[in-house]
């Protein structure tokens, strides 16, 4: 297996966690293990209230919330940075310790970057022998693009059901 990199940006809403997701299906049933986190949204009464934090099978934990009135915040969300670190953080070394994983990030994005923990070890992953596929907050990559080597994918309507398939080929070869 390449030493692949790749982060995947877009707009919000268009599907880079979905993309993620099926990704991930994809290379499991493929035997390749998977290693990393989701961040999913939490949904209450129709609309996005916050959002979840969980490992590819593993733990989970909610990370932001609207309710939430103590700690940072990003727009109208409060940040539960301790809870994104305790499942994020572990969730990215067994990505470098499991043999043949491939590490899916998701996302790096303002709130995950609240965890000054984070970055360096996303630095650390996409340094290391181990391929990985990120997801990226449009307001993140400028930073990033100087930080991280990597390729950049923009998920969009056209290309976002095909993109699991066509990663999944590219990281189980």
């Amino acid at each position: 297996m390449s030493r692949t990199r790749i982060m995947l940006t877009a707009a919000p809403r268009t599907g880079k966690t979905t993309v993620i997701r099926r990704l991930a299906e994809l290379l499991r049933a493929a035997d390749v293990p998977v290693c990393g986190f989701l961040s999913d949204e939490i949904r209450e009464n129709g609309r996005r209230a916050g959002f979840m934090v969980e490992e590819f099978g593993g733990e989970k934990a909610v990370m932001a919330h609207v309710s939430w009135v103590s700690g940072p915040r990003i727009g109208k969300y409060g940040v539960n940075v301790p809870a994104f670190e305790r499942v994020a953080l572990p969730a990215m070394e067994r990505a470098l310790a499991t043999k043949g994983a491939v590490a899916l990030i998701d996302e790096i994005g303002p709130m995950e970057l609240l965890s000054p923990a984070f970055m360096p070890r996303c630095a650390a992953l996409f340094a290391a022998d181990v391929p990985v596929v990120a997801t990226v907050h449009q307001r993140s990559l400028p930073a990033l693009k100087s930080r991280i080597e990597a390729e950049l994918i923009t998920v969009t309507p056209q290309n976002r059901d095909e993109l699991p398939r066509t990663l999944s080929r590219l990281l189980s070869a």
